[in-house]
């Protein structure tokens, strides 16, 4: 059934919100330009006189000619660290690309930032990049040149289970799983870091530039004495000749990512996962326009339908359930070809129809009984036909007060819950605006495990909405003043209730949750389709999809 009736007319309200959200879009879009510099233009001019190419230069050499890198976690550290002088990018640029017409993860430390030393969200984002490629099965590459751990911070890197051990734990799974596994040494490769090349299926290192060892040249000297050099100790006639550990010298790093290429063409096709793809239709509506659908004032309503009919083909929408549980928008379409199911969270306020009253208002974006029994049901449905799942999630949380207490909805959001965390089939989440609180878990946040989640720049993830979050921490604060005995005059009121705004604002924005990795980038919404398509594709590449069971869930 195609969706109808979602041309939009570009009146004031239309203009107001495309000029809003374009302007956040060009903002980000500039801050990118910034990470992507890593140390600056001088760090980039010292590698080059070292013979060094910058980490980006290396990755645009190794993918496909006329082909572009699915950059993810790009503002990972974004405003942190900044007593260290900040860590762009984490000091590491990931993503996919094709190498020989195969999707690849790509990690490549950034020598410009603290010479690839790896800060705490540099291990996170590296987690991230084998996570994503156990998940779809990829081929990974490293393209190592790091100093090794930031030793300032090492006790948020190294001993606990999701820090720096996991990374060699998680080569040693991979390969296991027949995932190959190939680095490139093009720097200095130290101490524990030194195994991610060496548990990788081939090693290549760089004549002159490259080394690797457990202890570098003044940690040896230290603790016995011994005075060496690095070339001596680790370079790449050693390591090639006399210890064997890695595989081949190579006089450059062009040469290293041709070996690198030479071997990825070489690799077998593996089977798919089979997920359904037709031809590729337009959608019905221009995706530019979606611009002028998403409000300025994050509160303010609008009909997700109108961004639903500008993401999927030609508009065919098989709605599930379209008069029950309105506040939640389920069904079944394609998505540049490929079959998906859709949950979306209605943002206009909906009439249910009751048996007592005839009917009852209800806020959009707001997950009730009703929506949520309805979405388990579909997720299941889902499930049942290995059909990939689309959370566009725009959520301000569940319904509250007496109704729906005693109606439930504690019951029947632990269904959703249930239903989203033992889904089996890929997720892709898209927030197009609010994430708040356990809204977040049931649209399938980060903690629910979506292969890929992205947001709009817009986007605000929290426990719950700014306002009611600053008057709450306001109440606590001022409780905690009278309990000592402080008089509190309104003006203190007023300018306490500002600084908790301002603090909670900031820890709401994209950009904060893009630092941390809570989202995996922040997208253009006019790629909003092709961005779940390749997602599907890379998904795609695992075909191994276990059964789907939920356990024991609440009726």
């Amino acid at each position: 059934m195609a969706l109808t009736n979602n041309y939009l007319k570009r009146d004031k309200v239309f203009q107001s919100r495309e000029l809003f959200n374009k302007n956040l879009l060009r903002s980000i879009a500039e801050k990118s330009e910034i990470v992507k510099e890593g140390g600056g233009k001088k760090a980039i001019e010292k590698l080059h006189n070292f013979k060094k190419l910058h980490c980006r230069e290396r990755i645009d050499l190794l993918i496909d000619k006329h082909t572009k890198f699915f950059e993810i976690a790009k503002f990972a550290a974004y405003g942190m660290y900044e007593e260290y002088g900040g860590a762009p990018s984490s000091g590491t640029v990931f993503g996919i690309g094709k190498i020989h017409g195969r999707n690849c993860v790509i990690v490549a430390n950034d020598a410009t930032v603290k010479a690839g030393a790896w800060f705490p969200m540099t291990c996170k984002k590296n987690l991230r990049a084998q996570e994503i490629a156990i998940e779809n099965r990829l081929p990974i590459i490293y393209l190592v040149d790091s100093a090794g751990v930031f030793l300032p911070l090492q006790d948020e890197i190294f001993p606990d289970k999701e820090h720096f051990g996991r990374i060699f734990r998680n080569n040693a799974v991979m390969s296991s799983m027949g995932i190959p596994q190939i680095a490139a040494i093009m720097g200095p490769c130290v101490a524990g870091g030194a195994y991610l090349p060496i548990m990788s299926d081939e090693t290549i290192i760089v004549e002159g530039n490259g080394s690797i060892f457990l202890a570098g040249p003044h940690l040896v000297k230290a603790a016995i004495g011994e005075v060496i050099g690095s070339e001596a100790l680790g370079g790449g006639e050693v390591t090639t000749t006399v210890s064997g550990i890695t595989d081949e010298m190579v006089p450059d790093d062009k040469t290293a990512i041709e070996k690198i290429r030479s071997l990825v063409s070489k690799f077998g096709n593996n089977e798919k996962a089979g997920f359904d793809r037709i031809k590729s239709v337009s959608p019905q509506y221009e995706q530019k326009e979606i611009y002028g659908i998403i409000p300025e004032d994050p509160s303010k309503p609008y009909n997700t339908y109108d961004l639903i009919s500008r993401i999927i083909d030609a508009g065919e929408f098989d709605e599930y359930k379209p008069g029950y549980g309105q506040t939640i928008i389920t069904g079944y379409a394609r998505i540049d070809g490929w079959a998906v199911g859709i949950v979306a969270n209605q943002r206009e306020i909906v009439k249910k129809k009751t048996a007592k009253s005839g009917a009852e208002m209800q806020f959009g974006g707001v997950i009730y009984s009703d929506s949520a029994d309805k979405a388990t049901r579909f997720i299941l449905n889902c499930n049942q036909r290995k059909i990939p799942l689309v959370f566009l999630q725009d959520v301000t949380g569940f319904m509250v007060g007496s109704q729906s207490e005693h109606g439930g909805i504690i019951k029947d959001g632990a269904k959703m819950v249930n239903a989203v965390a033992n889904s089996t089939v890929p997720k892709i989440t898209i927030i197009t605006g609010n994430s708040y609180g356990a809204g977040n878990y049931a649209m399938c946040g980060k903690a629910y495990d979506p292969r890929f989640i992205f947001a709009y720049p817009n986007a605000k993830i929290a426990v719950m909405g700014g306002a009611q979050a600053s008057n709450v921490l306001l109440d606590i604060k001022i409780g905690q003043m009278k309990k000592l005995g402080k008089e509190i005059h309104e003006d203190d009121k007023k300018k306490f209730l500002e600084e908790i705004s301002g603090r909670y604002e900031e820890q709401t924005n994209v950009l904060y949750a893009a630092s941390r990795l809570w989202i995996d980038g922040i997208i253009d919404p006019a790629k909003t389709r092709e961005t779940i398509s390749y997602c599907i594709e890379l998904a795609d590449n695992n075909p191994n999809i276990p059964k789907f069971n939920t356990g024991v869930i609440q009726t």
